[in-house]
């Protein structure tokens, strides 16, 4: 009644157990390695893409600049010519700044009674809109209608 009880032996072997082991030690270096390739190949993109673009043909401010929008508004007291302008960049490959205009005063002879010269001092990159306001010269009397447009800017390679 009183007897010991025997012993159960295991039926598994430990050799099942070391291959599963090696299997998921393999499946976990092939992993890292796989996301560390992976890795590299986005480092590698992004060296690509941080290199500087190959610059093709001159730099055109005229043709490059586009006026997207223009109005002409008076100042509060009526005399100063104030312009809102929308200007966009459709170069790839250049920016500018120190962009140059010219706003021109007609009369309802077709005869200019003002021209106008200035500089825009923002910077627009390639492919960027930018928004400015431009306190321009006194509005002239006997101003028909009026016209702005892009003569000139200051060009640098991205």
């Amino acid at each position: 009644m009183f007897e010991t009880p025997e012993e159960i032996k295991e039926t598994g072997s430990k050799g099942l157990w070391i291959g599963i082991a090696v299997v998921v030690a393999v499946l976990a270096v092939g992993a890292y390695i796989i996301i560390r390739s992976r890795g590299n190949v986005n480092t590698q993109a992004s060296a690509v893409a941080r290199a500087p673009a190959v610059v093709k043909g001159n730099a055109d401010p005229v043709h490059d600049l586009k006026i997207q929008r223009a109005t002409m508004n008076k100042d509060r007291n009526g005399t100063m010519a104030v312009w809102l302008v929308t200007i966009e960049n459709k170069s790839p490959a250049y920016s500018y700044s120190k962009i140059e205009y010219e706003t021109t005063y007609v009369g309802a002879d077709n005869n200019a009674i003002l021209i106008n010269k200035g500089a825009i001092p923002a910077t627009i990159g390639p492919g960027e809109q930018k928004n400015s306001e431009l306190n321009d010269a006194l509005y002239p009397a006997g101003t028909a209608w009026y016209k702005i447009r892009i003569t000139g800017a200051t060009a640098a390679a991205q």
